[in-house]
Parts: structure tokens; C-alpha cells; sequence
């Protein structure tokens, strides 16, 4: 099982953390209002905005939210921010490589932000380059493993797509595809009658670091510090950790 994968489960878990703090229902607003800006308010013709739209709805942000969203992003409504898609590379505990995607319309405030959340959980900003080799855009996308659907039917479903890895963690199959190919893999399991919880382009590690316990602990507060900044959109390391370390170290 990939880093990613485990990563991938442990964030869902913090999902529904940050969905009752709010944080979760602003950031999927200003995704879904930057897709609408970039390729036009008409989910059929914008694939990037109808998969904003659909992580925000699976996410039960009202729909009358997302309309204004989109309204915003397309120029029918005023109000909309000129947002700025800034990518930020760093360190934290243990050597682990963090990258972190932000949308912000006050790129000194973000950049502080971003410095303060690191400096003060023992990571550190560094140069643009430094870690991001370390990394791959690839097409992510999380089916529950629900109602007798089985990982040969998402094989036969995404084929055509090219998937490079299929797994699957407590009850979570992620299909791994090359970016190009992520909304054909969507299109081919929305075709099959197969759900799916996210389907959106990631960061995934080809380099990973072993944690403990502790050192998971402390890549995780890391993370939380830098996901309170509401300029911050994602966030993603390179650190590994057997399913007996991530127990241990969520308190399980």
C-alpha cells in the first residue's frame, strides 16, 4: 500500500474536522469560483469545474453556495476575488517534503502564512525546486468500496483510461492515472453506475519517508497549522508509515 493511499484515508478523516470548523466549505467555494473563472461557468464544458462542483456537493455544501460560486467565478455576479494559484515548497519534521497549493488574492499574507505554520512545527520554507522533484501530478480518484463493488469492475470500468495503480485502504479503492487521463477514468466509472467520493489531479510522492509514531504526530501537526491558513487549498508530503504507526499515532 502507497503513503499516498494512507494519506489519502487519513485526510478524509480530517475532512469532516475541518467541515465543522468551516474551513472545508470556503476552500471548495473558491476552487469551484477559480475553475468557473479559468474555463467558463458551464460544468459540461469546464471538467475541472464540474469535479470542484461535485467534491463541494459530496462535501453537502449547499447548493445555493456553489451557484453563487459559479456566478462569481464567470462574471454573471460581482463580488469575485482575483485569486492567485501559488505553489510553496518546504520541509518538515524528519526531512519530510511538504508541498503546499494555494489560491490567495494577498500573496504577502499567504507566504507568511505559510512560513509561520512551518517555522513554528519544526519544518522550514525552502527554495522553489527543492522538493517538488520528489513529486508527480497524477489523477486521483476515490471510490468507496460500497455495495459489493469490487476492485475488478473498477479495473473493467477504467481500463480504457490507462490506470497505473489500483488499491485499496479501509474501505477506500484509489485509482491512480496519469493526469491527461483522470476525467476519462471519471466519465468511464460515472458510466459503469460506479460512485466515487473525489476525482481531482494530485501531487503523489515517488520518494517516501519511513515515520514512527511520533514523527508521524509531528508531520501531522505540520499540516494542520499549515490547513488553518484559509489561503492554503492542499497540502502534501512524502511521508510513510505502516497501518499499525497511523493507528498508533491517530490514538486508535
Amino acid at each position: 500500500m502507497s503513503g499516498h493511499s494512507k494519506w489519502a484515508t487519513t485526510k478524509h478523516k480530517k475532512a469532516a474536522i475541518d467541515a465543522k470548523r468551516g474551513k472545508l466549505f470556503a476552500k471548495l467555494i473558491k476552487n469551484i469560483e477559480v475553475a468557473a473563472r479559468t474555463g467558463g461557468g458551464d460544468p459540461a464544458a469546464n471538467p475541472t469545474l464540474y469535479d470542484a462542483i461535485q467534491k463541494a456537493k459530496k462535501s453537502s455544501v449547499p447548493n445555493d453556495n456553489i451557484d453563487r460560486a459559479v456566478k462569481r467565478g464567470s462574471g454573471a455576479e460581482g463580488g469575485g476575488a482575483d485569486y492567485q494559484s501559488i505553489m510553496y515548497e518546504g520541509y518538515g519534521p524528519g526531512g519530510v517534503a511538504v508541498l503546499v497549493e494555494a489560491l490567495t488574492d494577498n500573496r504577502n499574507r499567504a507566504s507568511s502564512d505559510i512560513r509561520l505554520a512551518l517555522s513554528r512545527n519544526g519544518g522550514s520554507l525552502a527554495d522553489p525546486g527543492s522538493v517538488s522533484y520528489m513529486f508527480s501530478r497524477k489523477g486521483v480518484i476515490a471510490v468507496p468500496a460500497a455495495d459489493g463493488v469490487e476492485e475488478d469492475a473498477i479495473l473493467d470500468a477504467v481500463l480504457d483510461a490507462d490506470p497505473e495503480e489500483i488499491s485499496v485502504l479501509e474501505g477506500t479503492f484509489e485509482i491512480i492515472t496519469a493526469p491527461e487521463n483522470l476525467i476519462q477514468a471519471r466519465q468511464a466509472l460515472q458510466a459503469a453506475g460506479i460512485d466515487y467520493d473525489s476525482a481531482e489531479v494530485e501531487f503523489v510522492p515517488s520518494v517516501e519517508v519511513t515515520l514512527d509514531a511520533d514523527g508521524v504526530r509531528k508531520i501531522m501537526r505540520v499540516v494542520d497549522a499549515l490547513e488553518d491558513s484559509d489561503d492554503v487549498q492542499n497540502v502534501y508530503t512524502n511521508f510513510d508509515a505502516s497501518d499499525e504507526v497511523l493507528a498508533e499515532a491517530m490514538g486508535e
